[in-house]
């Protein structure tokens, strides 16, 4: 029987026949997909003509076709609706494609082919992208050990695939974690939650076979109830699971793999030449060095600790006045600032909640994309993963440009977050079809679906992405959409969020779930005057975890790496009644993979540029401005990484920002 993954896909728009695809599936049709690939590689290498552009570089781009299939889907549901066989295969899978993409590197012929061309690429007349794309290919080998010789290699070869599998294991911990804990609500402890809550608990509920309501450790739950249950006995042991995630000793437990993967990063820094992985890592970043960060995020911690100092003081004397004495702790900051907010700006997010409909800000994203970029989303029928999916046509002026697919409701077998994927990115090579994007989310499943406003923003944040991966406009894969450094790839994200806020677009979209009436004025500038409400903490436990993550990568690896932590958070004065976004055991953008070890900063590098670049359109009096919409497609979002990203937001704002933009735009200064 013919395998469906490897298959030619007569589809709509040729996406993955997933309702044909059996979890068995997966692992011959990776074995043939890694055979033809290595087959491609190898011919590439060992052939007699000497090397040019088209017969080495372009052609590496054209290799993996079927392994490219194969991977979409596999880590596609593996991400987002994964099993225990699935979980078993990601073990499995992890190390090989690690010695896969190692022998690619260790080809010395290749390597060879590649290293003539980089030499000598004055030779050649290169357009700006495949001069790119040469430098990228040269850089990738490079920096993954291609130069290296005997024992440097080959360790170099096992550090890469032990950090693979220690990924793959830290990732699935933390699920396991997340999935497995949960607390029953008795209906004395509903008394005062919010109605939508309510029904949230009760659909997370009905997930696990339960007859009443649970709150589960999905941030789409925790975070409210946190917010509004009075019981404080109950916030702090919601609270404690939240903050044990990844270390509560036994199987599951990923202090152990943090430190050894810190240790493995630093060990390949050095084989590199380099003094620490952060300085490996950030050399190919718009932020460059180690101390280009921490002074970004030395000149951020100041005001917003300050602001939350001042705002810690506000909230303990509001406890206080409740009976309760001592000091404030963490499981008590977002129940006394939600009060905070509804007194001091009359602002209830029960009552905000009731105009934030999923479908509605659905359509506002899709309303901005059409303004801003001409982009048009009609509703298709194709095969999907999960039912929970849904999935849109995009076309501008009649022409096909994408398909969209919106993954939109927490469950056990996805992993926490929000991400954007290209389970099939944008290339101009023969025979590639359009971009297939897919968003995926956690909020609470309820009938209506309602968001916070916080939601609302991440749909906004994961569309800006998805915008970037759709409106690609370039020749080869490997500068595509987000192919851009991590410090760069949260402009498009981060700006598209700005037009949430915008008068004319809540007017529009948001309307209550019951009545259908569109937010009152007074609302609407309600919501307006809050937006940047309780930044102090927002910020300083954004910045905690950036510090942390960043102090982690330019020091050895510690013996023992809680205490490292809290090392780290006593020296910044981090304040009491605050924890950090994502602690050391459950911080999967570090340790689930690396994508942004000694990186996550970039969400707050990117802001810099994000707050600066949507200024341009707040100064030509008109946040939808045709001519600077076309500005931001032509120089960023259909770029992708051929061009240098500092050339990119010069050829759109005509100059780089400074932090002053952040700052002001978070109302850190006046």
């Amino acid at each position: 029987m013919t395998n469906p993954l490897l298959t030619d896909w007569k589809t709509p728009f040729e996406i993955a026949p997933f309702d044909k695809i059996l979890d068995t599936d997966f692992s011959p049709a990776l074995e043939e997909a890694l055979m033809l690939d290595m087959a491609e590689t190898r011919a590439i290498a060992e052939q007699t003509e000497s090397p040019t552009f088209e017969n080495t570089i372009h052609a590496m781009q054209e290799t993996g076709r079927d392994l490219d299939k194969v991977l979409s889907v596999f880590y596609t549901v593996s991400g987002a609706d994964t099993n225990p066989v699935r979980e078993a295969l990601m073990r499995e899978f992890s190390p090989k494609l690690s010695a896969h993409n190692s022998e690619i590197i260790a080809n010395e012929a290749l390597f060879q082919r590649i290293d003539t061309l980089w030499k000598n690429r004055d030779q050649y007349d290169l357009n700006a992208e495949e001069a790119r794309v040469l430098m990228l290919t040269h850089r990738n080998f490079v920096r993954n050990g291609a130069a290296l010789q005997g024992a440097a290699k080959e360790r170099m070869k096992d550090i890469k695939s032990r950090l693979s599998l220690l990924g793959t294991d830290f990732a699935q911990n933390l699920l396991a974690d997340e999935r497995d804990w949960y607390m029953p609500l008795a209906e004395a402890d509903m008394k005062d939650l919010p109605d939508f809550l309510i029904a949230a608990a009760k659909s997370a509920a009905k997930e696990k076979g339960h007859d009443s309501a649970i709150i589960t450790l999905s941030r789409s739950l925790i975070v409210p109830f946190l917010q509004f249950s009075p019981r404080r006995d109950l916030r702090e042991k919601v609270y404690a699971a939240w903050a044990k995630r990844g270390a509560n000793g036994g199987k599951t437990d990923n202090r152990a793999l943090a430190r050894e993967m810190l240790a493995l990063r630093q060990e390949m820094a050095e084989l590199l030449g380099y003094p620490n992985f952060s300085s490996f890592k950030l050399e190919t970043e718009m932020a460059k060095t180690p101390q280009n960060v921490r002074q970004l995020l030395n000149d951020v911690w100041g005001p917003a600790k300050e602001r939350a100092d001042q705002d810690a003081q506000i909230l303990t004397a509001m406890m206080h006045m409740d009976g309760i004495n001592g000091e404030l702790e963490k499981w008590d900051w977002r129940y006394y600032a939600e009060k905070r907010r509804k007194a001091d700006h009359n602002l209830d997010e029960a009552e905000l909640k009731s105009y934030f409909q999923l479908d509605q800000i659905i359509k506002a994203a899709f309303d901005c994309a059409h303004r801003l970029f001409g982009l048009d989303f009609k509703s298709v029928e194709v095969p999907l993963y999960h039912p929970d999916c849904r999935s849109w046509e995009v076309t501008r002026a009649g022409q096909h440009v994408a398909l969209f697919i919106g993954d939109y409701f927490a469950r056990g077998s996805k992993r926490s977050g929000a991400w954007c994927s290209a389970m099939r990115a944008q290339a101009k090579l023969p025979n590639r079809q359009s971009p297939i994007v897919i968003n995926v989310c956690n909020f609470a499943k309820s009938n209506p679906a309602l968001l916070s406003y916080d939601d609302a923003r991440t749909l906004f944040h994961e569309f800006g992405h998805a915008l970037h991966q759709m409106l690609s406009d370039v020749t080869y894969e490997l500068v595509s959409g987000t192919s851009v450094p991590r410090d760069f790839v949260e402009l498009p994200s981060q700006l598209f969020e700005h037009w949430l806020d915008v008068p004319e677009i809540l007017k529009t979209f948001a309307i209550h779930s019951e009545t259908g009436e569109p937010m009152p004025e007074a609302l609407l500038q309600k919501v307006l005057d809050a937006s940047t409400f309780d930044m102090g903490f927002q910020t300083v436990e954004y910045v905690a975890s950036a510090m942390v993550d960043l102090q982690y990568h330019t020091q050895d690896a510690p013996e023992d790496i809680m205490e490292r932590e809290s090392h780290i958070l006593d020296h910044m004065g981090m304040p009491k009644a605050i924890g950090m976004r994502h602690a050391t055991p459950q911080f999967a953008h570090v340790f689930s993979g690396g994508y942004y070890a000694s990186a996550y900063y970039s969400y707050m590098w990117s802001e810099v540029m994000d707050a600066d670049a949507f200024a341009a359109f707040e100064e030509k009096g008109n946040t939808f401005d045709a001519e600077l919409a076309q500005s931001l497609e032509d120089n960023i979002l259909s770029k992708g990484g051929s061009e240098d990203p500092e050339v990119l937001y010069s050829a759109y704002r005509g100059r780089l920002p400074k932090v002053e933009a952040l700052l002001k735009g978070r109302k850190l200064v006046t």
